[in-house]
C-alpha cells in the first residue's frame, strides 16, 4: 500500500470515529458526507484534527 492510500485510510477512519463521537454518523450513512452542514463538517474536521495532532504527539513521545 502507497504511503498516500495510508494517509487516507486514517483520516476516513478517523473522519468516521469522529462523526460517532459527535452523533452524526448515522446523518451521514443516511443522507450521505455533501448532505451534512458546513457547521457539522466543521466540527467533524476540527475533531479530526486534534486527534490527528494528540497521534502524532503521542508517537514522538
Amino acid at each position: 500500500m502507497t504511503k498516500k492510500n495510508e494517509i487516507s485510510n486514517l483520516t476516513e477512519k478517523l473522519k468516521i470515529e469522529a462523526a460517532m463521537e459527535l452523533g452524526l454518523l448515522e446523518k451521514a450513512q443516511l443522507l450521505g458526507w455533501d448532505k451534512l452542514t458546513a457547521q457539522e463538517t466543521g466540527k467533524i474536521g476540527a475533531l479530526v484534527k486534534k486527534m490527528l495532532k494528540h497521534s502524532l504527539n503521542y508517537t514522538t513521545e
